[in-house]
């Protein structure tokens, strides 16, 4: 890799797999609504909303990847998702229809398919189920990379992720956690494949406890190597109480799922 665009690199997640892919690339150019001020030699930074398609379509410009993370990780007003995630995958997707037509991970989400019951082992093909806006928005993504890819050949991973985070923060996360080194292991096996295609591919440990199946993404070679096992004596873990019949624990979004519309007062 020479030059990939990794967009949300201000984010949690875009701040690890800084650290995580350091060295993989000669060059990564960082985007961010916000300002990224610690820029390391082999990093640059470009300020960018990405519901501007003359910023998007420049920050596309040279690079060979790209690691899409940016717009609105939870669930928010319409207009603000409207303009970071709809909006702003379009302008993605079509810049880089226009210039070069790289590889793309585009950061999906669980929450597609939050409204399923957990007893349902979920694959790729999977009827998508949203539990929240933010869940709607993530499926538009899915299908714009679906339509680029069938129409113009631009190959996408699209990822579900779990709950990508240090370590699960509750018992819900023993089932949907996926280490940083996961994901970055899953990274380098997305952009080395010689064929990608356009799969579907859930974003997750080698937990004990199984929700989703990607035997589908198989071919590209990527087979988580932690587990959520190693969190299950946890003080915080073993004491957390939960009722089985709460939207929260019922359904696989969790939390998103039990919650009302955001805009609600």
């Amino acid at each position: 890799m020479k030059k990939v665009l990794l967009t949300g690199a201000g984010g949690n997640l875009g701040k690890a797999l800084r650290k995580t892919l350091e060295g993989w690339a000669e060059s990564i150019r960082l985007t961010d609504i916000v300002p990224i001020t610690d820029v390391a030699a082999h990093e640059e930074f470009i300020q960018c909303d990405l519901g501007d398609y003359d910023a998007v379509y420049s920050l596309l410009t040279g690079c060979d990847a790209v690691i899409h993370l940016g717009g609105v990780s939870t669930e928010n007003t319409f207009e603000n998702i409207l303009n970071g995630n709809i909006r702003g995958a379009y302008n993605l997707y079509e810049a880089n229809r226009k210039q070069n037509k790289v590889r793309i991970l585009f950061a999906s989400s669980n929450h597609v398919v939050g409204f399923h019951e957990r007893e349902t082992l979920l694959d790729a093909d999977c009827t998508m189920r949203p539990d929240s806006m933010y869940g709607v928005s993530k499926g538009f993504g899915e299908l714009l990379a679906r339509y680029y890819y069938d129409k113009y050949g631009i190959e996408s991973a699209l990822v579900r992720i779990g709950s990508c985070f240090e370590k699960p923060l509750n018992k819900r996360m023993l089932a949907t956690w996926m280490s940083e080194a996961d994901f970055t292991r899953m990274i380098h096996k997305i952009f080395a494949a010689d064929r990608l295609g356009c799969p579907v591919i859930y974003g997750v440990s080698d937990n004990p406890a199984v929700w989703w199946d990607n035997r589908k993404a198989s071919y590209i070679g990527w087979s988580p190597e932690d587990s959520s096992v190693v969190f299950e004596q946890e003080d915080y873990i073993v004491n957390e109480k939960v009722d089985p019949n709460d939207p929260a624990v019922r359904y696989q979004g969790g939390g998103f799922a039990a919650a009302g519309h955001f805009e609600d007062e």
